[in-house]
């Protein structure tokens, strides 16, 4: 069993402080990151469906309207005998996966006392004709570099998580001053953009997604990242008959997920999650989230948390010898976070 190595905001890990942004810039980008997500606040016209019982627990499918034509999945799953308003924990899947592929971790917060929550990302899971994979999602990328006004990548579902949160705040056993978020890979990028948005949020765990895109960018370690959604790239440098290289993966991004290298990039986002309790979990050898880079957004998040005197509600799980992955023991303690801060 590897152990983990849990870091306090304090220790030397992180880089000098000049790189912090200044908190009117950090003001800024939550302002402008509501302008780029804001779009008509439709009724959640909300559908929920008998719940399938199955060894003392609940498990509850529901809908709801995030927008004018759009209708999110989901599912709840809770204690049989829990009664009352609970806390509640949102979990976001990865790329190409669905709200079922969460089910065990949906039981294992359901077992701890809380309502556990986990909806299909966009063009993920029943909001596709397959039901599963990453085909539409690429699709719908592809489709913003040619004009689309959707935002696929990233943006849309932390709108949709947003709208969640709208929803949750209208059940009856649903306790909505304590709702935490976990997400993992995509799911924990939409988490930590949508925390950062709306601070109804009060505990964020983002998993394997905490990152810098413009350090990325600035040190030739995009690619990983950009594997993630490489048939839509490819298709479009082929249609402009370019090449994929840093220069048009800016120019990419600049069209579906616009500012996500500059305000509204990690070290911008992650701090203004403070004061609520965060806690970061990353492998130290991600390619997908580059150490340095994650590095500027602790550094910039520990800023915040010190002005806001919260230091210790910001931890660091960073799990050793660890790519793109969450541990065992990573995700129980990311459990225990929730356990900690939101009390079933």
């Amino acid at each position: 069993m590897r152990p983990l190595i849990i870091l306090w905001v304090g220790l030397a890990l992180f880089l000098p402080v000049n790189r912090t942004p200044a908190a009117e810039t950090l003001a800024n980008s939550r302002t402008e990151f509501l302008k780029l997500l804001d779009r008509p606040r439709v009724e959640l016209a909300p559908e929920v469906k008998p719940p399938a019982g199955t060894n003392g627990f609940r498990a509850v499918p529901f809908s709801f309207a995030s927008e004018a034509d759009v209708r999110v999945p989901g599912l709840l799953m809770k204690r049989g005998e829990a009664t009352g308003r609970r806390p509640v924990v949102i979990v976001l899947h990865g790329t190409g996966a669905n709200k079922e592929s969460q089910l065990p971790l949906l039981h294992d917060l359901a077992k701890r006392g809380f309502l556990a929550v986990a909806i299909d990302g966009r063009h993920h899971g029943a909001r596709t004709k397959a039901g599963i994979g990453s085909i539409e999602y690429h699709e719908a990328i592809l489709n913003a570099w040619f004009g689309s006004k959707k935002l696929p990548f990233l943006y849309d579902t932390a709108w949709d998580v947003m709208r969640l949160v709208d929803y949750l705040g209208t059940r009856d056993d649903v306790d909505a001053a304590r709702i935490g978020l976990i997400g993992f890979s995509k799911g924990g990028m939409e988490g930590y953009l949508a925390a950062a948005a709306d601070p109804r949020i009060a505990v964020v765990v983002p998993c394997i997604g905490v990152q810098s895109f413009r350090w990325a960018l600035d040190n030739e370690s995009w690619r990983s990242r950009v594997d993630t959604f490489k048939p839509a790239i490819d298709a479009a440098a082929k249609d402009e008959g370019e090449v994929v290289n840093a220069a048009f993966v800016r120019r990419f991004y600049d069209r579906v997920a616009p500012g996500i290298y500059g305000q509204f990039d990690g070290p911008a986002m992650v701090p203004l999650i403070a004061p609520r309790p965060l806690l970061v979990i990353n492998g130290d050898t991600d390619p997908r989230t580059p150490m340095p880079g994650v590095n500027e957004c602790l550094t910039a998040a520990r800023a915040a948390y010190r002005a806001a005197d919260a230091e210790p509600k910001l931890q660091v799980i960073l799990q050793p010898q660890t790519g793109h992955k969450v541990t065992v023991e990573a995700r129980q303690a990311a459990i225990d976070w929730f356990e900690k801060w939101l009390r079933p």
